[in-house]
């Protein structure tokens, strides 16, 4: 039987496989010569080292999570909707998230540099038509609503045996309302 050509594709997508079900503590070249069914040799031929492969798979579970939003995305509700599948997606693929959540992110200095970087830009445009607000109040809006749903989607993707989902998003669609109601206030006081 020939022996099968290792390439870098291949070993990114195992490592992603393994991050997936067992989190980024599970690429090691061992493990990911195991799933490909190789010797550790054509592992180290394309890793110059273990963290350039992790951010590799960092890549890689950005994209899954940029198409796996796209899918879950209610083109009518993109705000609220894109909320909900993030904490869908902290219930189904609870690895990704955290991967997603805690990799390094460079050149960041400040909440709008993270915005700038994470958020889409269809979301503040769809808010600004949808409420009546201005562009500047919609990305508040969204950076606030950003920021709370990080952070319930890390607690509920840390606790065990598990906050329940309908738990978590009844609270998101609680701060959602509250923050709707704060800006909308405001327009009328101003």
């Amino acid at each position: 039987m020939p022996k099968q050509r290792i390439t870098k594709e291949m070993v990114v997508n195992a490592a992603f496989e393994l991050a997936r079900y067992g989190g980024m503590e599970q690429v090691m070249v061992k493990t990911i010569a195991e799933k490909i069914g190789c010797s550790v040799q054509p592992i180290y031929s394309y890793c110059k080292n273990m963290e350039e492969l992790r951010q590799d798979v960092a890549i890689q579970v950005k994209c899954f999570i940029k198409e796996y939003l796209a899918s879950h995305l209610d083109k009518k509700d993109p705000f609220r909707s894109t909320g909900q599948a993030y904490i869908q997606l902290t219930k189904e693929e609870p690895h990704l998230f955290k991967i997603f959540i805690l990799h390094k992110r460079n050149g960041i200095s400040s909440l709008e540099d993270l915005y700038q970087t994470e958020a889409d830009e269809q979301i503040p445009i769809f808010l600004s038509q949808h409420f009546n607000i201005s562009i500047t109040q919609a990305k508040q809006l969204h950076l606030d609503m950003l920021i709370y749903t990080i952070g319930i989607g890390t607690i509920f993707s840390v606790t065990t045996p598990g906050i329940s989902s309908d738990e978590i998003l009844a609270q998101q669609e609680r701060i959602y309302q509250i923050l709707i109601k704060n800006i909308l206030e405001g327009n009328h006081e101003s």
